[in-house]
């Protein structure tokens, strides 16, 4: 696995000492940057985050990572647009068949939390999975985006954890997909110019340490750019939104005997030039 770019300068959404603010990881640090505008979200509509390389060069560190809460990448995201049986071995594992076009669903801002943060496994379930996925954030808006320049309306790139609760999806996709703080998305958006090409990484899902999910993203069954042309079709593609583009094979589900989340469990999703989203599964408090 390739390592991380020489001193990649990575975008992140947190807490701190002053409420929500968003800034620039250096090395084990954070760099404020809440004064350029009220989120990463509003910041990412004024152009690309590579335009903040120079301002975060000339500030100090405001605050180390590990005392910070890690949010989602973007906690105001205006839509979370995901992707299902984008990779065959995973359409096979679960009895489906290969669709002609993407396969869509939506998820809220609610059903996610950030790298670190716990994620919760529903008293109401039986069967919460895990999914591994490359997640893209949309930074220049568009309709009807030729797949040619698709990947240039791209902010960057982060992990994402599509936690599922399996037995509600077989009803409603809505449900199985919504739970609260059910699924992450982190730790940080990693710039488009530092993923030169988002069909070459490998993605790899570990629970407690074992590897359960290794794809490379070359595996996709609708690319990246095929993905943000097909979704901008239907509707005009906002700065912030998460496009979730689909996991491959090695879930619970898809599993003899199935291994579905249980309190205590780690999960981590790496993906190559970009990071790692960790989060531990907690019981869901009692009301």
């Amino acid at each position: 696995m390739s390592p991380l770019p020489t001193s990649p300068i990575r975008f992140v959404s947190y807490e701190y000492d002053h409420g929500p603010s968003f800034g620039a990881v250096v090395g084990n640090d954070i760099v404020d940057l809440s004064d350029a505008g009220p989120s990463l979200r509003a910041v990412l509509a004024g152009g690309p985050v590579g335009n903040l390389e120079a301002v975060v060069a000339r500030r100090k560190p405001t605050v180390a990572l590990d005392h910070v809460v890690l949010l989602q990448v973007v906690p105001d995201a205006g839509r979370i647009i995901c992707v299902g049986r984008n990779y065959v071995d995973h359409v096979k594992e679960l009895g489906n068949e290969v669709a002609p076009r993407p396969v869509l669903f939506m998820r809220t801002a609610q059903s996610l939390v950030g790298h670190r943060q716990s994620i919760v496994c529903p008293s109401a379930s039986r069967e919460y999975d895990y999914e591994g996925e490359l997640a893209v954030i949309i930074g220049k808006g568009g309709r009807r985006i030729p797949p040619e320049r698709s990947l240039s309306h791209v902010a960057g790139y982060t992990c994402f954890l599509d936690g599922s609760v399996r037995d509600y999806q077989k009803d409603s996709f809505t449900a199985g997909k919504n739970f609260d703080s059910s699924g992450a998305c982190g730790p940080w958006l990693v710039p488009a110019a530092s993923v030169p090409d988002p069909q070459n990484l490998m993605l790899t899902t570990r629970l407690n340490g074992d590897v359960m999910q290794q794809a490379s993203t070359a595996d996709m069954i609708h690319s990246v750019a095929s993905l943000i042309s097909y979704i901008s079709v239907f509707t005009h593609l906002e700065t912030g939104d998460v496009i979730a583009t689909g996991t491959p094979a090695g879930v619970g589900a898809g599993r003899t005997p199935p291994r579905w989340l249980r309190p205590g469990d780690r999960i981590e999703v790496e993906i190559e030039n970009i990071g790692v989203l960790a989060n531990t599964v907690i019981s869901e408090p009692s009301v």
